[in-house]
């Protein structure tokens, strides 16, 4: 099987920061948005993910 050193990197250091939570899903969201709000304090710009499409009744559904 093909292994990707870059993807092994980032899913040991996902699973690196996910253990040092003990995996709770609720801790890893809180300290993710504690660090988000951080880099936006320290004046890094944020980026919204952008709006989903919202399909419609007529035409192709968008």
């Amino acid at each position: 099987m093909w292994n990707d050193e870059i993807l092994d990197e980032v899913r040991a250091i996902r699973d690196a920061h996910a253990a040092k939570f003990g995996y709770d899903l609720q801790a890893i969201y809180a300290d993710l948005k504690k660090s988000e709000a951080e880099h936006i304090a320290a004046g890094h710009p944020f980026i919204p993910a952008p709006e989903r499409p919202v399909p419609n009744r007529v035409g192709n559904g968008f």
